[in-house]
């Protein structure tokens, strides 16, 4: 067993967001992801059958999708979907997203 403090673990960049590897196992992957306000990570899809979560931990933003679409994200909320499906985020504030991609690519 292992614990990470994700507020302590990973800080928060001026020029791009932060990303840190959590856990690789062949089961899953978990990354930590923080963005200052406006920084995101664009729409962006894996040619893979699997499925990604992309929970808030903190701050709030939206969550991307095909054809231009939205969903306001904000802490506690919680994206699943195919890791085909398109999928992305942008930070309104500055935000901790935990994403968990299973199987691991």
């Amino acid at each position: 067993m292992k614990t990470i403090n994700l507020f302590e673990a990973n800080d928060f960049a001026e020029k791009a967001f932060k990303r840190l590897l959590l856990h690789d196992s062949p089961y899953f992957k978990i990354l930590n992801f923080n963005f200052k306000a406006g920084q995101e990570l664009p729409l962006h899809s894996h040619e893979i059958e699997g499925e990604v979560s992309i929970a808030v931990i903190e701050g709030s933003g939206q969550f991307l999708g095909k054809d231009g679409a939205t969903i306001p994200a904000k802490a506690g909320d919680v994206l699943v979907c195919e890791i085909r499906e398109p999928h992305g985020i942008k930070a309104a504030s500055d935000m901790r997203v935990l994403v968990t991609i299973a199987p691991p690519i």
